[in-house]
């Protein structure tokens, strides 16, 4: 059978690995499908390439097609969520001179306490504090949003969110352009290879199981081409599952790190998919557990309640309607979807399509149609539940 070419866009984060893999270890083939692969500069780059039609499906940050269905980002074709392809695997890190105010003011940088390292971050600067995300419409921007206004840090009292290409972020550092950034890896440790910066905190310290990437499609590409969608979902479901297994690690490291592919060491991949990371230039390491996940605990679903907790939030802070906002949102993550795809595989789906975010404390047993689902905890830092009815979502 001749494969069906698709064209997939991706920017080189060590979360594009499930699309890559994909293609890589050969998921895609039995398919019935061949990916090429287009790199893009920029989040507004990738978006604009997808909604109109260079690539035919993109990784992309989860926020993305949330914020184009409240009308953020201009008017361009709606772009739906057909899968999360991974969880976490995010870093805060600051400048080497605030990090050195930061101890010098008896900040412990543990890499855990989110309450005190963020009022130690703030604190430390005195004047307006500059903070480099990738894009405006990004889990990084509103994990750092939430993270701080609980704090009782607000923009724009103290506080600037700057938009960086994530493969300029440590350049922008060791500029002065900005005084911290949050990222995704590799880009944060490449900030401290070349002396930038210090890392001082995982975003999973903040939400511990927070969607980060998704698979997206164009609303009518999906509508045209639902079986060659459930296809691609199907490939890029078993690189996932296949990801997540510690003896994968070593080959997913060797590609990975090729100058074709991401270009970058294979430390520090090998590093990040362990989540063992070296945080300043004195060779300290963290273990982070769950720092990025491409399968366990049902994180590749697509949560409702996931994009209507991005949509409440982008609601609240740009003066939107939130319950309007939420349902709106909860179509753009394609639970059906998603099932259709998966429904003939061993993938254990959960029974629900939205959940109460925040309320998991250890890992629990969900229900689920076929097989044992264990759901990991998600709990946010400051012991918030996110409940999208209680919230007002019909």
């Amino acid at each position: 059978m001749k494969k069906v070419e698709l064209t997939v866009g991706y920017i080189p984060l060590l979360d594009s690995a499930p699309l890559l893999m994909a293609q890589e270890m050969g998921f895609a083939a039995q398919e019935g499908l061949d990916l090429s692969f287009e790199k893009a500069p920029s989040w507004s780059s990738l978006r604009d390439m997808l909604a109109f039609g260079r690539v035919d499906a993109a990784h992309m940050l989860a926020p993305v097609p949330v914020a184009l269905s409240l009308g953020l980002g201009g008017a361009l074709p709606p772009l739906h969520a057909a899968m999360t392809t991974s969880v976490n695997g995010n870093v805060i890190g600051v400048s080497i001179s605030l990090a050195e105010k930061m101890r010098s003011n008896g900040a412990t940088l543990d890499f855990r306490d989110a309450t005190s390292i963020g009022h130690a971050m703030m604190t430390s600067k005195g004047a307006r504090l500059r903070i480099g995300v990738p894009f405006p419409f990004s889990m990084h921007a509103e994990l750092l949003y939430y993270w701080l206004s609980a704090l009782g840090y607000a923009a724009p009292q103290g506080l600037e969110i700057r938009t960086v290409p994530p493969p300029l972020m440590a350049n922008a550092v060791a500029s002065g352009e900005i005084d911290a950034f949050c990222v995704g890896e590799p880009w944060g440790s490449i900030a401290v290879e070349r002396g930038y910066g210090e890392l001082i905190l995982p975003t999973s310290a903040i939400w511990n199981f927070a969607p980060e990437k998704i698979l997206a499609m164009r609303k009518d590409w999906i509508a045209d081409r639902s079986e060659l969608a459930q296809r691609l979902i199907r490939a890029v479901w078993r690189a996932g599952r296949w990801l997540s297994d510690p003896d994968s690690h070593t080959t997913a490291t060797e590609i990975l790190s090729r100058k074709d592919v991401l270009n970058v060491s294979r430390e520090v991949i090998d590093r990040t998919l362990s989540g063992q990371l070296i945080v300043n230039q004195r060779g300290e390491e963290r273990h982070v557990p769950n720092f990025i996940e491409f399968h366990k605990g049902a994180a590749t679903f697509p949560w409702k309640s996931q994009a209507a907790w991005i949509a409440q939030r982008m609601a609240t802070r740009l003066g939107f309607e939130p319950s309007g906002a939420m349902s709106t949102a909860r179509d753009v993550f394609r639970t059906d979807l998603y099932r259709k795809a998966l429904a003939e595989t061993t993938a254990a789906l959960p029974g629900a399509s939205e959940k109460v975010e925040g309320a998991i404390d250890q890992p629990e047993p969900a229900a689920s149609a076929k097989g044992s689902l264990i759901l990991e905890r998600d709990r946010f830092f400051d012991g918030a539940v996110f409940d999208l009815y209680a919230e007002g979502c019909s």
